[in-house]
């Protein structure tokens, strides 16, 4: 592909930034101007896209000139890992601003909120195209900041504000981390280019002493972990929930899941520093059994959807900490749209969920279910050789997933249920079990000339993923016996703790001041009567 034509993909964010700044009357509760440029400039971020992708599946993948001067400026990444997320954000970004013109229709500050969603995306679009690490921090940067802007769009609303406080010192933690990292980067490899420092990095042995490599890697880690809510800064990713429900869909739209996206782009410096990767690997695994157990316990639509984020957005830490970063992109893509839905689709859960059941799962139905899914596993990767690739990190990733898919199976395990069930839950394992394997191995192909393939496990790693397989396992097991243990005290009582998520948010809450901040008066009397049920 011939550079320029790379630089081109900058006139989605940059149609983003005119919608965003057009003068168009914001102070009108329909305007109609502003609502149109909003979805046009969508629009356009989406044919954009789509253009990148096709001409990086027919001329490959390439860097842009670098449109300024000593290593800063704009410039353009296109490639494989790049053209997903401009994809995924541009789709996102479609139905997320077409969903808010009727969400917000009628509220008195309806064309501020477009420009912000508008601000949000050109800014997240220019972190994924980033071709140069000046362009990356300015733009993860501003990222956060935009973002801030919604989320305390309502300012009368305390709990959103106490979340977006939150947030925004985590994510000037994290912005130091990546910046020490860039300037650390930049001295090791002589180039702000990316391409150049990956194509550099990919030479240099793993483990071996480029101590300034491996620090980077480790803030490049620490940075991720921050930005996408893990443990212990996960707090203020449920608490946001008080904001208005685009917001929490366009939180999947390369936000929550930028930290991803950066362990992802920078793959080939993260392997250089195995430390770094089983420090990720660790607590995104207890982040995501964290937030899967307290997910359990949650009341509202919106609070689980928010902790099954904070869950999977672990999940997707271990699977970059072990190593499988094409495996991570495909779950972040899924992911991202899947929870994007799950949002904007909230408010008629409740419509269309099914009776409770009376049946009460016992122990024998739950660790059958285990086995079986297990076994059926086992044998479809037999089947497709995954065993002999010898790749550990595949198979743990894989099994993880069934364990999930197994407690689909514990209800046709019970007494009385029809074989006609069984056998329909048996295919949908085995067809999950499939698809994966079939996924993995196109994104791999895929990615192949852009990520690196999967490092073999030291003793540490190994042990990481048998940690993770019992884990997860008794977590599957637990949600399985929850319904039983309903009206058992200690239960009971566990289960408060739990929805509370052990109170470390609210330890959180005190270090940072959360607490003493002054409500203050609504700007406007009649603001909480406009405010959108959530």
């Amino acid at each position: 592909m011939p550079p320029v034509l790379a630089n081109l993909a900058l006139l989605a964010p940059a149609a983003l930034l005119l919608a965003a700044w057009w003068p168009a009357d914001a102070r009108s509760p329909r305007p109609r101007l502003r609502l149109l440029l909003c979805r046009l400039a969508t629009a356009a971020a989406l044919l954009m896209a789509l253009l990148a992708v096709a001409l990086v599946a027919t001329l490959g993948a390439t860097t842009g000139p670098l449109l300024g001067g000593m290593g800063t400026g704009l410039s353009v990444r296109l490639d494989a890992v790049s053209c997903s997320m401009f994809v995924l954000v541009a789709f996102v970004g479609v139905i997320v601003v077409q969903y808010s013109r009727n969400y917000m229709d009628g509220d008195a500050r309806q064309g501020a909120f477009m420009s912000g969603l508008c601000l949000t995306l050109a800014a997240v679009l220019a972190m994924v195209l980033a071709g140069n690490l000046t362009q990356l921090v300015v733009a993860w940067i501003a990222t956060s900041l935009t973002l801030h802007r919604l989320l305390v769009f309502y300012r009368e609303r305390r709990p959103a504000r106490m979340a977006a406080h939150k947030k925004f010192i985590l994510a000037r933690i994290g912005d130091v981390c990546l910046i020490g990292a860039s300037v650390l980067l930049i001295m090791a490899f002589g180039s702000t280019d990316i391409a150049t420092i990956l194509t550099r990095a990919h030479t240099l042995a793993p483990g071996a002493p480029h101590a300034s490599v491996q620090v980077a890697a480790l803030l490049i880690g620490i940075a991720a972990l921050l930005k996408s809510a893990q443990f212990p800064s996960q707090g203020w990713l449920p608490e946001v929930m008080d904001t208005p429900t685009p917001v929490s869909a366009l939180l999947h739209a390369g936000i929550i899941n930028a930290g991803g996206f950066l362990m992802i782009r920078f793959a080939d410096v993260m392997l250089v520093s195995e430390p770094a990767l089983h420090l990720i690997a660790l607590v995104g695994g207890f982040t995501a059994l964290f937030g899967g157990v307290v997910m359990l316990t949650q009341t509202s639509v919106k609070g689980s959807l928010a902790w099954s984020t904070v869950a999977q957005m672990g999940f997707m830490t271990l699977q970059c900490g072990l190593g499988a970063f094409a495996i991570a992109l495909l779950h972040l893509v899924a992911h991202s749209l899947y929870k994007a839905h799950a949002f904007l689709s909230s408010g008629s859960v409740v419509e269309v969920a099914p009776a409770p059941s009376n049946t009460r799962p016992r122990i024998l139905p739950v660790l059958t279910s285990l086995a079986l899914a297990l076994a059926l596993y086992a044998a479809i990767g037999w089947i497709w050789g995954v065993f002999a690739r010898g790749e550990a990190a595949v198979l743990t990733l894989g099994g993880i997933l069934v364990l999930g898919v197994s407690m689909l199976m514990v209800p046709a395990m019970h007494a009385g249920a029809r074989r006609k069930m069984l056998a329909r839950m048996l295919v949908a394992a085995g067809a999950s079990t499939v698809a994966y394997f079939v996924l993995e191995s196109f994104v791999v192909r895929v990615t192949a000339s852009i990520l690196p393939p999967i490092p073999q496990p030291d003793a540490l790693g190994l042990l990481i993923m048998g940690l993770a397989i019992v884990s997860f396992a008794a977590v599957a097991v637990l949600q399985g016996l929850s319904p039983v243990w309903l009206h058992r005290p200690a239960w009971r009582s566990t289960r408060v703790h739990l929805a509370n998520g052990l109170y470390i948010n609210a330890y959180f809450n005190r270090m940072v001041g959360a607490l003493r901040r002054d409500a203050g008066p609504p700007a406007d009397p009649r603001a909480a009567s406009r405010i959108p049920t959530q």
